[in-house]
């Protein structure tokens, strides 16, 4: 484990432990409709790889997509998965901060209360989410005995109690919802299955987005002062406006990662925006309910459980997300209007091809630069 002055950075096994021990326990359910509502998940699952595949025509005749497994999870299971994954992504950036420690006061506070306090942010944090979390594509999985993943990394999760929750909670027809959302989750399988540079692409966005990073242990504890004082409204006079709106990520980072970050927004907005809008074409023909059950997610997604979970939301950049997939829904909408779904799949070619932030809000601009055409 990297860690600072001898002592763990980040403590991952009191992450799980504070994360599982505060998560709020999952709809009333009995074994054996707990059973049924796992089946019926693998099977939409299997069931949503055709349709999927179908509608984007994103897998060439002939060929078999990557095997990536598809796990239908409790809040428990996925937070044991994230922070797997938290470990591996992360990992290049604790070295290069366990390379640089130093024996300054920076040093001896964070090697002093990092590890604990940091385990016990990162377990809170997982709580939050693994309620909300109805399925997810974990694209750098590290296999485990538990938790298997593709041979090029990749596994699908499905969280089964908070499907089962959203569904009662919406009041919709639990068969539909079910396909519903695994046609949101197959999309995401089926982008990384059929465009192999793109997870490398994201990963390397990423690396270059943590190798920005301060790593002097005072320059972190100063910018983590500072956003908090923003976020605070206690920031001082005249530099109102600049940071105003803005989340706790946005906020900590250097100029050149922003620039990554931009860059990174670009291509989740593109991955969630076509999820959807695959989702709900597909939608009319095998999910009765569909326009229903649309209504009422947005409905959902715009409002929020509580004050508090908007505020969260806000602090941690979430409702960036759910601009997401509002602006990229309407880049791939727009653009297989004007140049047809095999027109669109040019942007899957190379990630030269990938739209910009500024083109996810201009498609026509895309459309020209990738097309080779030009306004009449």
């Amino acid at each position: 484990m990297t860690s600072i002055g001898g002592a763990e950075m980040v403590d991952w096994n009191l992450a799980v432990a504070t994360a599982t021990r505060l998560v709020r326990p999952g709809p009333d359910v009995s074994r054996d409709e707990a059973r049924a509502v796992v089946a019926e998940l693998r099977r939409h699952a299997k069931a949503s790889e055709e349709h999927v595949r179908g509608f984007t025509r994103m897998i060439p005749e002939g060929h078999a997509p990557q095997d990536t497994p598809v796990l239908v999870v409790d809040r428990a299971g996925w937070i044991r998965a994230n922070v797997a994954g938290f470990r591996e992504v992360l990992r290049p950036l604790l070295d290069k901060m366990q390379e640089r420690r130093g024996t300054g006061p920076g040093g001896a506070v964070l090697g002093a209360v990092g590890g604990k306090v940091t385990g016990v942010e990162v377990g809170m944090l997982l709580s939050f989410l693994a309620s909300r979390v109805l399925g997810q594509y974990e694209t750098f999985a590290p296999p485990s005995r538990e938790l298997p993943a593709g041979t090029g990394g990749g596994r699908l999760l499905l969280v089964a109690p908070n499907i089962v929750h959203v569904e009662r909670e919406l009041e919709v027809h639990p068969h539909d919802f079910r396909l519903w959302v695994c046609l949101h989750e197959e999309t995401h399988r089926t982008q990384f299955t059929a465009v192999p540079w793109l997870r490398d692409h994201l990963e390397g966005e990423i690396q270059s987005f943590l190798a920005e990073t301060e790593v002097d242990p005072m320059t972190v504890l100063e910018r983590l002062r500072e956003a908090a004082q923003s976020l605070a409204g206690g920031r001082p006079e005249g530099e109102a406006g600049e940071d105003g709106g803005r989340s706790l990520v946005e906020i900590v980072q250097t100029p050149a990662q922003r620039e990554i970050l931009g860059r990174l927004t670009a291509v989740m907005s593109l991955l969630e925006g076509h999820a959807d809008f695959v989702m709900d074409g597909v939608g009319p023909d095998v999910v009765p309910s569909v326009a229903e059950i649309r209504e009422k997610f947005q409905q959902r997604r715009a409002r929020g459980a509580s004050r508090l979970d908007l505020a969260l939301r806000k602090l941690l950049g979430l409702d960036a997300k759910l601009r997401q997939y509002r602006d990229g829904e309407r880049f791939v909408r727009a653009v297989v209007e004007e140049v047809g779904m095999d027109g669109f799949n040019r942007v899957w070619t190379s990630p030269n091809t990938l739209p910009t932030k500024a083109e996810i809000a201009k498609p026509a601009d895309w459309v020209a630069r990738v097309h080779r055409r030009t306004e009449s």
